[in-house]
């Protein structure tokens, strides 16, 4: 999350800098408190605010590509020209700032005045709702908005709280190293500002394609353009004991602070589950200070994502920070203060956290007609076999270019970016969508990113030293690079990501 800004590094940039002072094309300075990134590409010289929108990486580290540079931690994309967040996780615009080349020197003079929005619209829908509030049906009205969409957005939420920053609920808000006020996407007054017609707490029972209306709470509304932005919700094992009130889940703000409730006065927990969320899960507990057991019926944890070699450095680094393995190995019952596994053994559990993943939430998009298949059926532009209904997140299975196949994807990033898409599509725009999966988890100070979407490969290429929190593993199938993890190997990986994106549009 945005973080205090330390004192601005690098030569004072309206004095003027030398174009030899570059390095690899980029050069930080400042306006007075201001830092500030310095971008030559071709002939330009571009200057924008040094770092990200979302996390406040450090836009120096990451790459250029055609008129953008994105961000080396999690891959936001903003338009040098503009400072438009172009692609998510960033949604806010940086500033931008005059440059002037005189007498050999560079010089940054004020700021630029930010464009005025002049989107195309070849539709004009005048009421389009969202179903759903999380990473899609956020980014969707957001975009809606940016692309100067005058019309009437609902936005149904069946949660409690408006959209929140859903991977920090597992890590840092989880551990206790960030304040809940980092959460939320958009400060609550925005969906009012912005003519969101945001409702909580609300349950849609049915869909009417036909009608293009849908119902909610024994009313009707209806709809010139929809988004099932439902989501996914989590697993609960059919386990004896699974619905006591000391077991969670983890997928909303109120999951969270019931776990944050329960973790106050426990001292030892148990995680069903060695998936990303579980072991995230398992990491911030052990920030807390609670001795935590992993139960998970797995001989190595994330193998089947990561590889034998890169589950086994997970396992450690975990096993380093006193987290307990008990692999090939299930949850046969849970008590109040006990939990039961298979081998037998009984290990004792103030409070438990199911993490064996989520199921989309497709009844919704059945009981409409919609065509289903393992996830809703969307076309390269997210558009269900309804017309004027789109689907986006972690329900929507589309047509991946890469793969030559449907692939469904549970990735924030994917969702958040499937949304954009959907918007502007839902305005007549034909965008397809092609972006290249990413997510990225984090075990203690280890961030871990992938790109791309291997579910099979025959050799996992090795680059650097998983050991030494170095690496860039390739995991191939016939030859071809279908996926990519790494370790502190940003760059690399951001340019594995455009290599992949590139293949593509050749």
């Amino acid at each position: 999350m945005a973080q205090e800004q330390a004192q601005p590094s690098g030569p004072d940039l309206t004095q003027g800098v030398d174009p030899g002072d570059f390095k690899d094309g980029k050069l930080v300075g400042h306006v007075g408190d201001q830092e500030i990134l310095l971008v030559r590409e071709g002939e330009g010289i571009f200057a924008i605010d040094a770092h990200c929108s979302h996390y406040h990486g450090p836009l120096a580290d990451g790459i250029v590509v055609d008129g953008t540079v994105r961000c080396p931690w999690h891959h936001a994309c903003f338009d040098l020209r503009t400072g438009e967040a172009t692609c998510a996780p960033a949604f806010n615009a940086l500033d931008v700032w005059q440059v002037e080349q005189r007498d050999g020197r560079i010089f940054v003079r004020e700021k630029r005045a930010r464009p005025a929005v002049r989107i195309a619209k070849p539709d004009h829908p005048g009421k389009i709702v969202i179903v759903g509030g999380g990473a899609a049906g956020f980014a969707a009205a957001e975009m809606l908005r940016r692309q100067d969409y005058a019309g009437s957005i609902v936005m149904l939420s069946s949660d409690d709280a408006p959209p929140v920053d859903r991977p920090n609920l597992s890590k840092d808000y989880l551990a206790g190293s960030a304040p809940e006020d980092w959460l939320p996407l958009r400060p609550d007054d925005f969906y009012q500002q912005a003519g969101i017609d945001l409702r909580l707490r609300t349950t849609v029972t049915a869909i009417d394609p036909s009608a293009r209306q849908l119902s909610i709470n024994g009313d009707v509304i209806g709809y010139d353009r929809l988004l099932l932005a439902t989501g996914a919700e989590p697993v609960r094992l059919p386990i004896p004991g699974a619905n006591l009130s000391h077991v969670h889940t983890l997928r909303s703000l109120a999951d969270c602070r019931a776990i944050i409730d329960g973790a106050k006065s426990a001292n030892r927990a148990v995680v069903i589950g060695a998936s990303f969320i579980g072991l995230e899960v398992a990491a911030s507990l052990r920030a807390r200070g609670i001795e935590v057991h992993v139960v998970a019926p797995e001989s190595r944890p994330m193998e089947r994502i990561l590889g034998a070699e890169m589950g086994d450095f997970v396992r450690s680094l975990h096993e380093e920070h006193g987290v307990i393995f008990h692999l090939e190995n299930t949850v046969t019952a849970i008590g109040e203060k006990k939990v039961t596994i298979s081998s037998g053994e009984t290990l004792e559990a103030d409070f438990v956290v199911f993490g064996v993943g989520v199921k989309p939430r497709l009844e919704l998009a059945e009981k409409a007609g919609l065509k289903i298949d393992r996830g809703v059926l969307v076309n390269q532009y997210l558009e269900t076999s309804a017309p004027g209904i789109f689907a986006a997140g972690d329900i929507a299975r589309w047509p991946d270019p890469r793969f030559g196949e449907n692939i469904r994807v549970e990735h924030w990033v994917v969702a958040q970016r499937q949304g954009q898409v959907a918007a502007r599509n839902m305005l007549g725009h034909r965008e397809k969508y092609d972006a290249v999966p990413f997510f990225w988890s984090q075990h203690y100070d280890v961030p871990i990113n992938y790109v791309g979407h291997a579910l099979k490969w025959d050799q996992i290429e090795v680059e650097g030293s998983v050991a030494d929190r170095d690496c860039l593993l390739r995991y191939k199938h016939l030859g071809r690079v279908l996926a990519v993890s790494s370790i502190y190997r940003d760059v690399d990986h951001l340019k594995a990501e455009v290599a992949m994106e590139r293949a593509v549009a050749a």
